[in-house]
């Protein structure tokens, strides 16, 4: 998918509100900022800046008088205040930056937190790239933390004291206050304006940017070995150096207009001294004005610009955290309609839990996504590319198409004869009452470069019931993946309804809502995310109370009780980051007992035969099966792997539909059991049977 394109739509789609709202304004109150301590630094910084001013006019007052050689006690109080200036100018700018920090660290720390929840409620999964979402969290996070410090305090302290000098220059020489007035308008308001319109021009595009730069820095970093493998690792290296390229580029282009904005405040500067020269000179030479308060009026300036020289970077800063407010707007999707949800790149989900909200709760569940981004080479119809939860265009299902396919029955009839018959209900409350899910003529897609919904999978019907297991086998790209993604309420169908057990509608065809349910459901990923911590929290991730005994016990249910009885402290060996210290089938098996131990009812796996041996794979699969009959929960998985596939109640063979039309969506071509499916379909028959050969001929 196009990312690019996506994340110009979804700027688009923001920047066409901005008029309105102000992404800035609309996240500062998760600063939680307190009015008073932002006075506090502005006042600190105030009296700061005051002191370096009061120390240049008595400076100046002192030097002239001493050469006039009074009697050394009338120098005294200058003498004193020189002292006092001078030391209270690095207290008190000392004092300020201890209160302005302390408001954006607190600022920050809330916002993250602030952030965090609100992604945690949010019934939607985050698929940005995971240096992506790093950025976002990190960088543009701190970025709009900084404006307390870097913008509103400057912007106060910078009109405060420039009010005070020009009214201290006004008393002594009326026209002199005019006209430093008139400078600090130029270099207060003229130059923060040329270096907000070079900010307006690249920030956009540098935030971008950074965001390219990291998320490629991130993928380099942690998927180099399968990129070797891939043959990608140096084209991945060169778009590192391009999109490098392309963020020193986005800098150099501001660079003209901010050197013309610095220009300008050192000739605002020094236009203020020359006319506090030419009008202090002959207000002197007329005896309207003492030659000591004419040092002061000359040389009073040049610490008073002091005052607006931040205020370019200021601009800059506003800019910069505007543009930061948005991202982290996009990324909650606050007032985004449906059908331009905010961009996401490419990556696969890992282990979302969505949860049934509660009656009553204002709370809409709870959702953590993570995020990789994977270097092989992805199907036609499983894309790693950019995804939107938005609804996709079509047709608005009648109000009751929940239909049941058959799975294949109870709990514990395992294998049955002949293929199962579709049934169709007039509504929800049709169905069959012990139904956990149900998939009524499911089409499945991702949104192409233009955000069109492109279907994959069409004419998916199924009914997962307590303690059925139902399988989907298919060649890969033939969109597996992407089924349990819509099943899991994590992408909306293209076409057709998901259902929960309450019967509430969890997708459908509307293009303009989103859907308002979620299945009491787990997506686990074939990639699922693997913390750098203890076996045991590992484990904990799917349910925080989950005992050592428990985890002994699933850990052995998918045959790692050998392997943790090996490791050198039991539950509490640290795995490494990202499993970097167990193999490839170990932390598959590592995700699926996570999986036993969370409280969903419905699990849907993707692929738990990956990576390990043939005997391996089908008594995992067994396992999982077995699991589902004993606990009652109901089990969807995905597998290329056919011989153990006699323990689900249905099997539902897919293929592409490459054959019909080029380009058609792939679809069910079979279904029955495995024993049905052995007798009656030659292709699966042989590739059942090239698995105790060779198993890399299977599917």
């Amino acid at each position: 998918m196009n990312a690019s394109l996506a994340q110009g739509s979804a700027r688009s789609t923001l920047s066409a509100r901005d008029a309105r709202h102000d992404p800035l304004r609309r996240i500062l109150p998760m600063l939680e900022v307190r009015p008073g301590k932002v006075a506090a630094a502005i006042g600190l910084g105030v009296l700061a800046l005051a002191c370096a001013i009061g120390l240049a006019a008595v400076a100046a007052w002192l030097i002239a008088r001493a050469s006039q050689m009074p009697p050394v006690l009338t120098l005294s109080v200058a003498v004193v205040s020189v002292r006092a200036f001078g030391i209270g100018r690095g207290v008190l700018r000392y004092c300020e930056r201890l209160a302005s920090h302390d408001v954006a660290l607190r600022g920050m720390a809330a916002l993250r937190a602030n952030l965090y929840e609100r992604l945690a409620a949010d019934d939607r999964p985050v698929t940005v790239k995971r240096g992506e979402l790093l950025a976002r969290i990190g960088q543009d996070v701190d970025d709009v933390g900084d404006v307390v410090v870097r913008a509103i305090v400057p912007a106060g302290v910078a009109v405060v004291t420039s009010l005070g000098s020009v009214i201290l220059l006004g008393v002594l020489l009326p026209a002199a206050g005019v006209a430093l007035a008139f400078c600090l308008a130029l270099a207060g308001i003229v130059t923060p304006w040329l270096a907000a319109r070079a900010a307006a021009r690249t920030e956009a595009r540098g935030a971008a940017a950074r965001g390219e730069v990291t998320a490629l820095s991130l993928e380099i970093l942690e998927e180099s070995a399968p990129l070797r493998v891939a043959g990608r690792f140096d084209a991945r290296l060169a778009d590192l150096d391009g999109a490098d390229a392309r963020l020193s580029a986005v800098a150099d282009d501001g660079a003209r207009t901010s050197g013309l904005a610095a220009a300008l405040g050192a000739l605002a500067q020094g236009l203020a001294v020359l006319a506090a020269l030419a009008l202090g000179i002959p207000a002197a030479v007329a005896g309207s004005l003492s030659v000591e308060a004419l040092s002061v009026v000359v040389l009073t300036p040049l610490a008073v610009f002091e005052a607006t020289a931040g205020l370019p970077a200021a601009a800059v800063q506003l800019h910069r955290s505007r543009e930061a407010a948005r991202r982290l707007l996009a990324l909650l999707r606050e007032d985004l309609p449906a059908a331009h949800a905010p961009e996401r790149s490419s990556g696969h989900v890992s282990d979302a839990r969505v949860t049934e909200p509660t009656s009553g709760s204002g709370e809409s569940g709870t959702a953590s996504a993570g995020t990789a981004g994977t270097s092989g080479a992805a199907g036609a119809a499983e894309p790693a590319g950019t995804a939107r939860t938005a609804g996709t265009a079509g047709t608005a299902p009648t109000a009751g198409a929940a239909g049941a396919a058959g799975a294949a029955g109870a709990a514990g009839t395992a294998g049955a004869a002949g293929p199962a018959a579709t049934a169709r209900a007039t509504g929800p409350a049709g169905a069959d009452g012990g139904a956990l899910l149900v998939l009524d003529d499911v089409a499945a897609g991702w949104p192409d470069a233009d955000g069109l919904p492109r279907t994959a999978l069409e004419g998916v019907s199924l009914t997962l019931r307590p303690g059925s297991v139902v399988a989907l086998a298919g060649p890969s790209g033939v969109g597996k993946t992407t089924l349990l993604m819509t099943a899991a309420g994590l992408i909306p169908p293209v076409g057709g309804a998901v259902w929960s057990a309450e019967r509430q509608k969890v997708g459908h065809r509307s293009s303009d809502e989103l859907p308002t349910t979620r299945p009491d459901a787990l997506f686990v990923a074939e990639d699922g995310h693997v913390f750098d911590t203890t076996v045991l929290e590992n484990l904990r991730v799917a349910r925080g109370d989950v005992t050592p005994e428990e985890a002994r016990t699933a850990l052995g249910a998918v045959g790692l009780g050998a392997w943790l009885a090996a490791l050198p402290e039991g539950l509490d060996t640290v795995v490494g980051t990202d499993a970097a210290a167990v193999s490839g089938g170990e932390r598959r098996r590592l995700l699926i007992a996570r999986a036993f131990l969370s409280p969903a009812r419905v699990l849907l796996v993707d692929e738990p035969a990956e990576h390990l041996d043939g005997d391996t794979a089908d008594a995992l699969v067994r396992a999982v099966a077995g699991h589902a009959r004993e606990t009652g929960r109901a089990v969807l998985l995905a597998t290329h792997r056919l011989t153990p596939l006699a323990a689900a109640d249905e099997v539902l063979l897919l293929a592409d539909g490459a054959h019909q039309a080029p380009g058609a969506p792939a679809r069910v071509t079979a279904r029955g059991s495995h024993e049905h499916l052995l007798a009656t379909d030659p292709g699966y028959a042989w590739s059942a049977a090239q698995e105790s050969v060779e198993p890399t001929l299977s599917w």
